[in-house]
């Protein structure tokens, strides 16, 4: 395989790929409104009939909700060893407000933005453009090789923007099929423009609600305060104990099996130039309230928290009432990394707060979800030859990130498939995906797809 010339081809191509691009843009694939049922279907049949086209043998798969497309290559492959299945989703999300539009959402066009050009619409890069980045990609290593590098099976669903609430019932259910060695999922975003990254590590999430019952109805403060407990008092004082004073959390165990940044890697981190002015200044923050000698973007990526998300108890309302409330009740989230043990973390918080309980409070808990957090080694043959990729396509280290969020299709890739998952996308954060006027930048577009080219050549190698 000539890699220059799978280049060549992806280059020569780019007006036709723009037009297959504008033609999946133009479907109104919104998975939210039962309103567009019939065109989120339509986006799912053109997905297979654009693979089925490249010789891929791909099949529409009924879900309860939208179908899901699965395609697998039965062409020739240079290494057949290597298995890779790629993701993303062809259902958008609605384009409400429409009026702040400034053009028809489903009109794709090519425009210049500040300066800079780029397609327009909704799904240009949520996920349609970067989903056909991976496919152009293959159609230009079969047109010159007639072959790919590695198997290749690709899973495309219409829920993503929903939720995906068929996805995992469909993962177990052709568990056997769909594993593969490495899943590559392009729904993410670059470090900057012309910086590429890879998201190699997510934080899970651990939610618990708690509630704290004192007496067994409100009280009137003058005849039972100082006398009777309080349970906001109680609560504030359990969740107050939750940091010490350098921001780190203070369950037993809590930082068990969590691993210090790689020096390489933190080095790396500090080019980036992720400074408080940068980052908490447009929010009206001055100074980061993480853990002590973290840098930031390591408090925000590599390192596990705990947050109150709400509190509850007691009068509300306008004016006020004297009243020594029955219940107090808060919301505690806690963001995992690789490592953390979702159960421990839970079961720890629950202790912590019935040993702090005076005798005349009870408390009752509700779980809200738990999931762990997931990273790649930092010596993953996966990320080395990802990585190694995109500096050569675009002339820059490319930069391992992190996600402080959880992206729920990767925790099921892990847990239901056994399979790593490599993110590596090349939207932009003034992309506006889920806002009006959303865009993606045509050398996201182009050089993404250049990547992924790449990319699939150093599978094999």
């Amino acid at each position: 395989m000539s890699l220059d010339a799978v280049l060549a081809r992806i280059d020569a191509d780019l007006p036709a790929s723009l037009d297959r691009l504008f033609d999946l843009v133009r479907l109104k694939s919104i998975s939210a409104d039962p309103a567009f049922f019939a065109d989120v279907r339509a986006a799912a049949e053109w997905c297979v009939r654009e693979l089925a086209a490249l010789g891929f043998e791909a099949s529409l798969r009924e879900t309860p909700g939208q179908p899901m497309v699965v395609a697998h290559w039965r062409g020739a492959v240079k290494n057949p060893a290597v298995r890779a299945l790629v993701y993303g989703h062809y259902d958008v999300q609605p384009v409400d407000p429409l009026n702040l539009w400034h053009a028809d959402p489903f009109d794709p066009k090519i425009e210049t933005r500040d300066g800079v050009t780029v397609v327009t619409g909704r799904g240009s890069a949520d996920d349609k453009g970067q989903l056909l980045t991976m496919i152009e990609a293959m159609r230009a290593l079969i047109a010159v090789d007639g072959a790919l590098p590695v198997n290749v099976t690709v899973l495309v669903e219409g829920e993503e923007e929903s939720g995906s609430p068929s996805l995992e019932g469909f993962l177990e259910a052709n568990a056997e099929e769909l594993s593969c060695d490495v899943a590559f999922i392009c729904d993410t975003n670059m470090w900057a423009r012309g910086r590429p990254a890879i998201t190699g590590s997510l934080r899970g999430l651990v939610g618990e609600e708690v509630v704290i019952t004192c007496a067994d109805r409100d009280l009137h403060s003058g005849l039972f305060g100082g006398a009777g407990w309080n349970p906001i008092r109680v609560l504030t004082r359990i969740l107050g104990s939750l940091h010490d004073d350098h921001g780190r959390v203070t369950l037993p165990g809590f930082y068990a099996g969590v691993e210090d940044l790689p020096e390489t890697v933190r080095a790396s981190w500090e080019t980036l130039g992720a400074s408080p002015e940068v980052m908490l200044a447009p929010v009206g923050l001055q100074t980061p309230a993480g853990e002590k000698g973290r840098g930031l973007l390591e408090q925000l990526w590599t390192r596990p928290t705990c947050d109150i998300n709400g509190i509850t108890g007691g009068y509300t309302g306008d004016g006020f009432k004297t009243v020594l409330p029955s219940k107090a009740s808060a919301k505690v989230s806690f963001r995992l990394v690789a490592g953390q043990d979702p159960a421990a973390i839970r079961l720890a918080f629950r202790n912590r707060v019935e040993e702090m309980l005076p005798p005349d409070a009870v408390a009752e808990f509700h779980p809200h979800g738990g999931s762990p957090g997931i990273a790649l080694p930092f010596d993953s043959p996966w990320l080395v030859k990802g990585l190694a990729a995109l500096e050569a396509e675009w002339n820059v280290p490319a930069v391992v990130i992190g996600c402080g969020a959880s992206i729920p299709i990767v925790g099921a890739f892990q847990r239901l498939l056994g399979m790593p998952s490599v993110l590596v996308g090349f939207g932009l954060d003034d992309d506006r995906i889920h806002s009006p006027n959303e865009k993606y930048d045509l050398e996201s577009f182009h050089k993404g797809t250049r990547s992924w080219a790449r990319i699939f050549a150093g599978l094999a190698g």
